[in-house]
């Protein structure tokens, strides 16, 4: 006859259809955010910044004064989409500024001599000599993003493009209505050279603003920089909540086949919190230094080592505490949680691969909290342009901090309010029990 007590127990179907369900709903939220966010940047452009710099002073042209630059540069503004180009039209000193700070991707700059080269090329359609073709520069900004920097050039030769159109009928014209016949002299006819010449007058240079130094991965040293900062907190947080709770007996460990189930120790959820906590904080300055001794062995050039290294502990440490306090107040939930919110939602609008401004609005609204984006902005501003506040390292210490503070409020208040209200851990109960007034203690 079977013992009552070996009498298994029915499982619920809903717990074999659970994980199955979680799952799917998982891997339909990474391929949304993920297949999404690469579908069709130059679709999905929008406020992409570009600066637009017009040095052109103009010059006299059959009795009159024209500035060619002007035109260009209202042409410029008005056909392209300013739903989708945040074009910028400033001067030479805060293009510069703009771009050593990674606010915009590229600039379009019109020289000071274009009309007066504009002139001279027409007037050698006319008579023999040697001349050179008018500038325009185009700047890409290889340290705010290699794939921002493409995008940006393929703007910029879809609308020089036009411009060299217009321009170019517009000097064919003038040279013709030069070449006139008049009354009693001969026509004269545009050689082929002359032609050619006259249809496409610009040239357009490329040329990059402070390029990249070798070691740095074509830019994307900064966005792995920043990967392994937010893993280390991520999987910091997780192995330092399974290893603390096995020690202190409220999660048993399996290794193979060995078991490890201590009894439980008399310790409060908060103060449990408090020792992970600790632990993080501690291996946090260990973990960036090593990963930037790491750096070093690769040649990864490391120009402002302090910046990085106190900004790299500080990423861990918040992470680390934040994802700690998830576990704590929301149990085997919070590992789902907080692989969606550091990975799943973080990655696609990081801006690390593709620019915020090239995915869509949906996605690209999630950078304006999720703390991957926060800390690529001020790893990149300390690796590729000097750590300046206002390359994005400002902004992203804040919202680190702001983010640590978060995490850090919501781990008290929710092991405060469980010890409060008696929720102890497997019934372990970390209050000493009460002796009543007048009572012998003995």
């Amino acid at each position: 006859m079977a013992n009552e007590n070996s009498v298994q127990r029915a499982v619920p179907l809903r717990g074999w259809i659970g994980p199955m369900v979680v799952l799917g709903l998982l891997a339909a939220l990474i391929g949304t955010m993920y297949l999404g966010y690469t579908s069709d940047p130059e679709k999905n452009l929008h406020d992409f910044p570009v600066a637009l710099v017009n040095q052109d002073v103009g010059d006299v042209m059959d009795g009159r004064t024209v500035n060619i630059g002007d035109q260009i540069a209202d042409a410029l503004t008005e056909r392209i989409p300013a739903d989708k180009i945040d074009l910028r039209v400033v001067g030479i000193g805060e293009a510069r500024r703009q771009l050593s700070d990674g606010q915009v991707y590229g600039a379009i700059i019109i020289p000071g001599d274009f009309t007066k080269r504009l002139s001279i090329l027409a007037a050698a359609s006319v008579v023999p000599g040697d001349v050179e073709r008018p500038v325009i520069t185009v700047q890409t900004n290889p340290r705010a993003g290699t794939y921002a920097s493409s995008i940006t050039q393929r703007i910029a030769d879809r609308a020089m493009a036009q411009v060299n159109s217009t321009v170019g009928a517009q000097l064919t014209d003038q040279v013709k209505a030069k070449l006139a016949p008049q009354a009693g002299a001969p026509a004269t006819e545009l050689s082929g050279a002359a032609r050619l010449q006259l249809a496409q007058p610009i040239d357009v240079v490329t040329s990059p603003y402070r390029p990249l130094p070798a070691g740095t991965g074509q830019g994307l040293s900064a966005f792995f920089y920043t990967l392994v900062l937010l893993f280390a907190g991520f999987s910091g947080a997780m192995i330092i909540h399974s290893m603390i709770d096995n020690v202190l007996g409220y999660v048993p460990a399996e290794y193979g086949p060995w078991f490890r189930a201590p009894e439980p120790a008399s310790i409060s959820r908060w103060r449990t919190l408090l020792v992970k906590w600790a632990i993080a904080a501690i291996t946090a300055p260990f973990l960036s230094g090593m990963f930037m001794g790491i750096a070093r062995i690769f040649g990864m050039p490391i120009d402002e080592p302090l910046p990085l290294f106190l900004y790299g502990t500080l990423a861990i440490i918040a992470v680390s505490v934040t994802g700690l306090s998830v576990l704590a107040a929301f149990g085997t939930a919070g590992l789902l949680i907080n692989m969606i919110v550091f990975v799943v939602l973080g990655l696609p609008s990081s801006s690390g691969s593709i620019p915020v401004e090239a995915i869509p609005r949906w996605i690209a609204s999630l950078s304006s909290f999720e703390p991957m984006h926060q800390i690529y902005l001020s790893v990149r501003a300390i690796l590729f342009f000097d750590g300046h506040l206002e390359a994005g390292l400002g902004t992203g210490i804040w919202m680190t901090l702001f983010g640590l503070a978060f995490g850090a409020v919501l781990g008290a208040v929710a092991t405060h309010l469980y010890d409060l209200r008696g929720l102890y851990r497997l019934g372990v109960p970390h209050r000493p029990v009460a002796v009543a007034v007048g009572a012998d203690p003995q």
